[in-house]
Order: structure tokens, then C-alpha cells, then sequence
């Protein structure tokens, strides 16, 4: 590119390339990470040159700043104190002592290795001791694990993350303390910034959760902007009062306002999903671009010796401690030891630290430079060869046998039932928390929030389900739901309950799709939610016995305005299978089928005319 740029272009091209990154990643399921670092560095001053940072000026600053405020309040709002008081021993560890640990090593590898100063050291220490949803997330999709250690990796990655952004702004602070300024309404320096963004994040983030739980104050549909609006506003008021205190604050705010129940926390699901990809994107390609390579080579083998001694001797320290009688095998714990990539909060606050340091204090520049190629090496090297790693040390799932179903209201509970009654792994997802506690009740695994939420598909462990189920009163929600699950888990096969009659979604649509209808025709799902709670259907096994010549001549009517029955699971040669349209019964097939009870005969007659004889066996209440 000959000339200077126009800031605004610079801006488009980084926003475009940040898409163009978050999109290939998506698709070819591995870290963002990797192709937004990549496309900065090609599009930058040691690339194409089509992306100059520096052309923003103070603008850069600016930028970098709300970015990273909205970054660290999202990545907040995931830290749920309930959760992490329910986790194991080794997660709460993991993220406590072990993030105390990697900090500590990785500021003594920089002191020592590096010969820094101890002020950045820390700050770096702080920096690294993240993992991340962002770069674990890929790895567990691509690397089928056993479910207790992909649940305590996965946990760390999430409840380490918003834990990091507070240590890495409270290291801030401390680095920065001799020349922020001496005080603030009479409070010192330092202190007084870390207490005042401590009040007003803790104080706002509870305002504003109360006004996101009053719909009738937030009309629907503007919850994303008020919430944008809200958190850029703290964080900017917070530094024009102190000084570099609104990272503090909208950490802290974030905290507070995710766990202040699920209606506040679920009005940020967009919010999360599309704003911070977004800002991401753009971010990372910006920042990427700004790093030179010429700084990054300039760390020499030191550089790349710090990188080693936090893979190789920190993370193995960490987790050895940390799972110290935690019931993991030591396969286990030597793949999670392995397995400790470095992500957005790293990359993001280290970018941000050296803007700051500019000016004011030495080792910005190479502090950063640090980070990125912590980031790089670790990302490519532990998350590249984590199928390896999993292969050799034999940690890896079974095969691919449980069914993730969306609902758990009666009828669905009655088809995870049929389903669970020769040993089929089923697991619930429903936004409603009373459905989720009905169906642990009844030994299922559940899981809690919107299905189409990519961190939601996540905790239910898709990636090792052999079917997807939507079986709610929405047709579009299910075939929703399947659709993510087959295209974004590769979940085989896929199931989705249509209302009686074409409302939008209809058979012909899902056969294009990929998917099959479930039951044997479409059902009112609600009507049956309120037969079974009500105590008015119950589930009883048919054999197929073939159709009769009588029903030859006469076609087989079904259920009728009544619709009696449904057939909702299969049983051939010993494995049971959810119901769908396309299924040709054959000799030795049985049924788990639900019966209206005020139609029973009407049920077991318009079954017979299908081929399906009840069979001697006591009748089993759903």
C-alpha cells in the first residue's frame, strides 16, 4: 500500500480481516486465535502492509481501551460463584492456588531467564496464568476426552478466565502506581484506584443488573445496547476519576451482574456472541499488526525458553498440586498438564499494558512481544498436538452413544426415559430451571440456558452425542437446535418434533436439512406435556407382530383428533433408537410407545392396523 492509509480504511480492513479469521476458524474448528495473530501479522508493516496501526494515534489507545473493558466484562459475566462452589476440588484449585502458582512461575521464569525487572515480571505472571474458553473449547471439540477430564479442563478455561482479568488489572495498577498520579479525593494513589474501581464496579454491576431483571425499565431488545452503553460508561468515568481503574470496575461489574440469576445473565447472550466476536476480531488484528517481528525475534532463545519452562516445568507444578488426591488417573493428569494454551485476556490486557507503559515505564514494548509469542507457541504447539497427546496417553472418550435432547418438560422426559431404559446416555438442555431440576430428579443429566448459546452446546458434551433431539413446542428452535449440533459438534444424526400440520418447519424442509422428523408423524408436543403431567398417558412397550390383511385393505388411520399415541423409541436388536417417520418396523422390532389412557382402545387399535401388538407387561407411568 503506497502512501499513508486513511485511518478509517485501516479500521475496515482489520474489522473485515477479524470476520475473515473468526469465520475460517469457525469452519475449520481451531482457536480465532491463530488466524486473527496470523492475518494481523500478514496484513501488517511486516506483511502486506495494509494495516498500520500506528495511523490511528490516540485513537489506537481509545480503541484498544473499550475493547478490551468490554472483552473483560464478558468474560466475567461467566464467572458463576455457585458453580465454582459446586465444582471438584481439583477446578477450585485449578483456579485459585494453580493460577497463584503459574503466576508466581512465570514471573520468577521472566526475572531469571529474562533478567526483567520485577515489576513487569509480575505483570507478565499475571498476564500468561489464563487458558480460556476461546482456545480450550476448539481442543475439546476436536479431541473427544473422558467426560471428567474434559469437564475440569473445560471448567478451568471458563471460571480462570474473568479470575485472570482481575489479577492482571490489579498488577496493572501496581505497575503503573509511581506515575498514575499521587491521589484522588483524598484517597492514595494506588489504594485509592483499586478501592474506588472495587465500590463502583461492585455497586454499578448491581444496578444494572437490577435494571436488566425489570423488563417494563429496558424495553425488549434494547438489553445489548443499554448493557453496551452501560459498561462503557463505567469504564470510562471510572479512569477521567482514577486513573486506569475501570479495568477493575468492569471486571467487577461483570462479576456481579452474571450472578445475579439467569434472566440478567441470559439478556447478555447476544451481547457476548456478536459484539465481542466482533471486537475481537478487529482487536487481535490490530494488535497483531503492532507487533513486530523484529521485537519478537529480539527476545532471542531466552524468549523461547521462558515459553518452554511455563509449558514444561510451571504447568506440570501447577497441576500436580492441584489434582494431589482428585481421584484423576495419572494418564489424566499428565494430558492436563500438557494441555495449557494461552488466549484472549493474555493478548488482550498485554496489549493494553504496553500502550499504558508507553511513556512511562521501560518493557512494554518487550512485555507484549512476550505474551504473543507465549500465545503463539502454546496455542500451536500444545492445542495442535493435543489428539496426539490424547492418542498416546489413551484418555480419549468412547465412541460416540448419547443423545442431547432440547426440552425436558413431560414428553420429553418420557422419551429420555424410554430412551435411558437399556442404558442410553441422554442429557436435557432447557432454559427453564425448574424443567432441569425435574429431570436431575429423575437421574438425568441437565443442563441450564439457551441451546442456540455456543457455551451452553458446550457443557452439554455434543461432541459425544450420537444424536441431537429437539423436542419442544417450537419447530424452528428444534430444527435450530439440530442444525448447530450437527453443523458446529458433527453430531451424526438428527431428530425434530413438528407440530401437528406444516407451521413453517415441515417434513420436506428437514429432509433437506439433513434431518428426520421424530415419531412416527408430528405431534402436538404441549398437548402431550399436559397429558403426562397430569397423569393421563403412560408408556408401554409394543412388539411388531407385521400388519394385518385386514388393515391392507383398509388404510391405517392414525390417532385421529385425539392422537392417542406415540411411538417414541425403537428397539432393534438390542438397541434402543428415538422414533422417526422413515423407520420400517421389521420381525423382532419392539416399541416404547406413549398411550393417552381415555383412548387406550382407540390407541391399541389404531397400533394394530400399524403392525404393533402390546405385549404382557405391566404398565410403566412416564
Amino acid at each position: 500500500m503506497h502512501g499513508q492509509p486513511d485511518a478509517g480504511l485501516v479500521f475496515a480492513v482489520a474489522l473485515a480481516a477479524g470476520m475473515l479469521g473468526q469465520l475460517f476458524a469457525r469452519h475449520l474448528r481451531i482457536p480465532s486465535i491463530v488466524f486473527l495473530l496470523g492475518l494481523g501479522v500478514l496484513l501488517g508493516p511486516d506483511g502486506l502492509d495494509w494495516v498500520r496501526p500506528r495511523v490511528l494515534g490516540e485513537g489506537l489507545l481509545t480503541i484498544v481501551s473499550l475493547a478490551v473493558a468490554v472483552i473483560l466484562f464478558e468474560g466475567a459475566l461467566g464467572l458463576e460463584i455457585d458453580r465454582l462452589r459446586r465444582a471438584g476440588r481439583a477446578i477450585q484449585l485449578l483456579v485459585s492456588l494453580g493460577a497463584a502458582i503459574t503466576g508466581l512461575g512465570a514471573a520468577l521464569a521472566a526475572h531469571f531467564i529474562m533478567e526483567w525487572p520485577w515489576r513487569p515480571s509480575l505483570l507478565f505472571g499475571t498476564l500468561v496464568l489464563v487458558t480460556g474458553p476461546t482456545v480450550i473449547k476448539p481442543i475439546l471439540r476436536n479431541v473427544p476426552l473422558r467426560r471428567r477430564l474434559a469437564t475440569v479442563l473445560e471448567a478451568e478455561g471458563v471460571l480462570i478466565d474473568p479470575v485472570g482479568a482481575i489479577a492482571a488489572a490489579v498488577a496493572l495498577e501496581v505497575v503503573l502506581a509511581p506515575t498514575a498520579g499521587d491521589a484522588g479525593f483524598g484517597l492514595p494513589g494506588l489504594g485509592g484506584r483499586l478501592l474506588f474501581g472495587s465500590i463502583a464496579g461492585l455497586g454499578y454491576g448491581w444496578l444494572l443488573g437490577l435494571v436488566l431483571r425489570r423488563p417494563d425499565w429496558v424495553p425488549e431488545g434494547l438489553e445489548n445496547l443499554v448493557t453496551l452503553g452501560a459498561v462503557l460508561f463505567l469504564y470510562t468515568v471510572c479512569n477521567f476519576l482514577f486513573s486506569e481503574s475501570g479495568i477493575l470496575a468492569v471486571t467487577l461489574a461483570g462479576v456481579v451482574v452474571g450472578n445475579m440469576g439467569p434472566h440478567a445473565a441470559s439478556e447478555m447472550r447476544d451481547f457476548e456472541e456478536r459484539l465481542t466476536l466482533a471486537l475481537l476480531g478487529v482487536l487481535f488484528v490490530l494488535l497483531a499488526a503492532d507487533v513486530r517481528l523484529a521485537d519478537v525475534a529480539a527476545l532471542g532463545w531466552p524468549g523461547v525458553v521462558t515459553v518452554a519452562t511455563l509449558m514444561l516445568v510451571v504447568r506440570p507444578i501447577d497441576v500436580l498440586v492441584c489434582t494431589w488426591r482428585s481421584g484423576l488417573e495419572w494418564r489424566e493428569k499428565a494430558f492436563l498438564a500438557w494441555t495449557g494454551p494461552r488466549g484472549i485476556v493474555a493478548a488482550a490486557v498485554a496489549s493494553l499494558a504496553a500502550v499504558l507503559m508507553e511513556g512511562r515505564m521501560e518493557g512494554g514494548v518487550e512485555l507484549r512481544a512476550l505474551v504473543f509469542l507465549a500465545i503463539a507457541i502454546t496455542v500451536v504447539v500444545q492445542g495442535g498436538s493435543a489428539p496426539i497427546a490424547a492418542r498416546l496417553l489413551g484418555v480419549g472418550a468412547p465412541a460416540r452413544a448419547g443423545v442431547a435432547v432440547l426440552g425436558a418438560e413431560d414428553l420429553a422426559l418420557a422419551f429420555g426415559t424410554a430412551l435411558a431404559r437399556e442404558g442410553r446416555a441422554v442429557t436435557f438442555i432447557d432454559a427453564n430451571a425448574e424443567h432441569c431440576a425435574e429431570a436431575e430428579a429423575q437421574g438425568f443429566v441437565a443442563v441450564f440456558g439457551n441451546a442456540l448459546d455456543e457455551r451452553v452446546l458446550g457443557r452439554a458434551r455434543l461432541e459425544r452425542c450420537a444424536a441431537a433431539v429437539g423436542l419442544t413446542a417450537n419447530d424452528q428452535v428444534n430444527s435450530l437446535f439440530v442444525r448447530e449440533a450437527r453443523d458446529d459438534f458433527d453430531v451424526p444424526a438428527s431428530y425434530v418434533a413438528l407440530a401437528r400440520g406444516p407451521r413453517g418447519v415441515t417434513p420436506r424442509i428437514l429432509a433437506k436439512q439433513g434431518s428426520r422428523l421424530l415419531f412416527d408423524a408430528p405431534k402436538d408436543v404441549e398437548r402431550w406435556n399436559v397429558r403426562f403431567r397430569h397423569g393421563m398417558a403412560e408408556v408401554r412397550t409394543f412388539a411388531w407382530v407385521g400388519v394385518p390383511e385386514s388393515a391392507e385393505e383398509e388404510p391405517a388411520r392414525g390417532a385421529g383428533d385425539a392422537d392417542p399415541f406415540v411411538v417414541l423409541a425403537v428397539e432393534r436388536a438390542g438397541v434402543l433408537e428415538p422414533m422417526h417417520a422413515e423407520w420400517e418396523a421389521r420381525e423382532g422390532d419392539a416399541a416404547r410407545v406413549a398411550v393417552y389412557l381415555s383412548q387406550e382402545e382407540a390407541a391399541v387399535a389404531a397400533l394394530a392396523r400399524l403392525g404393533w401388538a402390546h405385549t404382557p407387561e405391566p404398565p410403566e407411568s412416564a
